[in-house]
């Protein structure tokens, strides 16, 4: 992930990731390709190793890596391989950057805020063993899934110089200023983007452009609705391009991308990509002013540049790779000032490799990171299938048979894997999770359903207010697709999907009897209560509900899966994160107890040291796999583990 390549195009860093069997952790190091091709680590193996940057002369390296203390900001010489270490930082950095002259290091950090002061208590007698302290919530987000309750404060912008010295802070206020920062062209302060506005806890998406210089003078540059983030200067540094979205109040908005000139304020922003109906990501500009970016079409991962006179090309489509489990399209990119480029590249056999786009066009992959693994594996392959819908709508999916499939044993059991978000999507990209279930018999069917981005804003809008809703018509479309296709029997059919898919596998439950069995992992069940305590309440209020629960509740209960939970009979076992805090444990007790009020052949399975990303630790990622195939095994699946295969 996040390969970069040096300002003169001669090597390439990027993140290699793993897993460390021991500690059972993600692990991540940096390694350097040569000129020549070889591979040299810049980093230890076992650590975690992220951002690396390049200085504008190419000469040296930083990059962020945890330590001890929490996560601290290094330097290397390349030629040399000296190392420094440049920070102390009390909280971890991010959006590391140089200054063009290579003099000075921006990034952004957390500034803790006051707390309210505890009330006096009685004097302590010695050695007595009293109570922790309370812990007291004023902030209306006070808590983020994978971290827990967060601190009182502030994100703000900070430089360090390049030698080691002290981080001195820029921006100052209670606003978070974490929408991505990048360096005026003279090197006289940064374009930020940060939410400064009255009621800013209020307003999720709200984003504005500041110029802030490095004597901290503070100069707004937009205000329309909707958020400008992601700032890039252009090379001549009259410009500075961004993304963002003029806010309409809606479930999804097509992020685009928009330049606005440094002198003229609001009055000068212009669309670069308004013909482009897809959702722009990773600007970077060339040294003639051209713009390389990232977006998502039809589940594939497209490099793209736009020229100086606004027209767009396509350079790649097989971008991707960087998700481990489920097969969601995403993956990274980067160009440097010669309009030379490297990003994950994929062709769904294995995990992201590093290639390189030279000036020309030319696509060359430079690294082969799998092949000490699968080559010596069945990798069961992807088929796409174009259908659909009930109203003509066209409709996308991949099949994935089951490996081994002997004819004389009838058609493989079907699992229907239903991606989350509900505005993500799944594309032709390696899944360990899709794999194993290949392996273990089942073939897999896994779709973008109305509601999915790479598919332009109308289809990603089609759920506004209203999810679930087509989107449960176009999973059953796909299902039926393949039952037609002579590839599913359709009384051994399967469901599963995590977080929005963990939704939509409810709701599909609790509308058809159709599947044998169901794995629910991850739902919101009640949408009233998934409001009130997830940790992204304010935006689902906002953006994916006309009014608040109290205002609207007939609403919020017509779409909840708790609805029809008096229409289930499929056996459906629920699975989530023990710390999970996007789809609350709350949401997967209510419908487990539901369930066993009316008698359902249920279980509850509350994976332990997990937040919503189950598969950030590798052993539950099998964990999760593991009880899923245990399930659907019992219910008939494709070992028929039958009433004695355990819940």
């Amino acid at each position: 992930s996040d390969p970069r390549i040096a300002p003169d195009g001669e090597t390439v860093v990027y993140v290699r990731n793993g897993f460390d069997r021991r500690t059972d952790r993600r692990v991540a190091a940096l390694w350097r390709i040569g000129p020549d091709g070889a591979q040299t680590p810049l980093t230890p193996a076992y650590g975690s190793h992220r951002s690396p940057r390049f200085s504008p002369d190419g000469e040296r390296l930083a990059w962020i890596a945890a330590t001890d203390e929490g996560a601290e900001v290094f330097l290397r010489w390349l030629d040399g391989g000296e190392v420094a270490r440049l920070t102390q930082l009390p909280h971890a950095p991010r959006m590391l950057t140089f200054s063009p002259d290579g003099t000075q290091l921006a990034f952004v950090m957390h500034v803790d805020g006051d707390t309210p002061p505890a009330p006096k208590l009685p004097p302590r007698p010695d050695g007595a063993d009293w109570a922790p302290e309370a812990k007291v919530v004023t902030d209306l987000t006070w808590r983020a899934d994978g971290r827990g309750m967060l601190r009182p404060g502030f994100t703000h912008v900070f430089v360090v110089p390049a030698s080691g010295g002290s981080a001195r802070q820029l921006s100052h206020g209670d606003f978070h200023h974490d929408g991505g920062i990048a360096w005026l062209a003279d090197g006289s302060g940064l374009i930020v983007s940060a939410n400064r506005r009255d009621g800013a806890e209020y307003l999720p998406a709200e984003r504005d452009l500041w110029r802030v210089g490095l004597d901290g003078s503070l100069e707004q540059l937009t205000d329309r609705d909707g958020p400008e983030r992601s700032p890039v200067v252009a090379p001549d540094g009259d410009s500075v391009a961004f993304l963002g979205f003029e806010d309409r109040r809606q479930s999804h908005h097509v992020t685009q991308a928009w330049s606005l000139e440094l002198d003229s304020g609001n009055a000068r922003i212009t669309a670069l990509t308004p013909d482009l109906d897809r959702s722009v990501r990773d600007l970077h500009f060339a040294g003639d002013g051209s713009l390389r970016f990232a977006y998502t079409d039809h589940g594939r991962g497209v490099v793209a540049a736009r020229d100086a006179r606004g027209r767009l090309r396509t350079i790649a489509e097989d971008l991707g790779g960087t998700t481990v489990a489920r097969p969601y399209a995403g993956g990274d990119l980067h160009a440097n000032a010669r309009g030379e480029m490297v990003y994950t590249r994929t062709d769904g056999s294995a995990p992201a490799d590093v290639a390189r786009i030279d000036r020309r066009g030319n696509v060359r992959t430079l690294t082969a990171l799998n092949d000490e693994l699968l080559p010596w594996r069945d990798v069961a392959p992807i088929r796409e299938m174009n259908f659909t819908a009930s109203d003509g709508t066209e409709l996308q999916g991949w099949f994935v048979p089951a490996l081994g499939e002997d004819e004389d044993d009838g058609i493989a059991p079907l699992v229907l894997e239903i991606h989350g978000g509900p505005h993500t999507a799944y594309g032709p990209v390696f899944s360990p999770e899709v794999q194993l279930y290949a392996a273990a018999g089942y073939s897999v069917f896994y779709m973008n359903p109305r509601g999915s981005t790479g598919h332009g804003e109308a289809f990603a809008n089609a759920i506004d207010e209203a999810y679930p809703g087509v989107d449960y018509g176009d999973l059953m479309a796909g299902v039926d697709h393949v039952i037609d296709q002579g590839l599913a029997d359709p009384d051994a059919l399967y469901v599963t999907g995590g977080s929005g898919g963990g939704v939509l596998s409810a709701w599909i439950v609790g509308t058809t009897d159709r599947f044998r069995a169901a794995v629910v992992a991850k739902p919101v069940i009640n949408w009233q209560s998934f409001t009130l305590t997830a940790d992204m309440s304010v935006f689902a209020s906002r953006y994916w509900f006309p009014a608040m629960p109290w205002e609207a509740p007939e609403h919020y209960w017509e779409r909840s899966p708790l609805s029809r939970v008096g229409n289930v009979t499929t056996p459906t076992m629920v699975l989530t994160g023990e710390n999970d805090l996007r789809t609350p444990m709350s949401e997967s007790e209510q419908y487990y107890q539901a369930l066993r009020l009316r008698g359902i052949d249920t279980a509850l399975v509350r994976i332990q040291d997990a937040s919503h990303g189950i598969a950030n630790r590798p052993s539950n990622l099998l964990r999760k796999v593991g009880w899923v195939l245990r399930w659907f095994d019992r219910h008939g699946g494709a070992t028929d583990a039958g009433e004695d295969g355990g819940p």
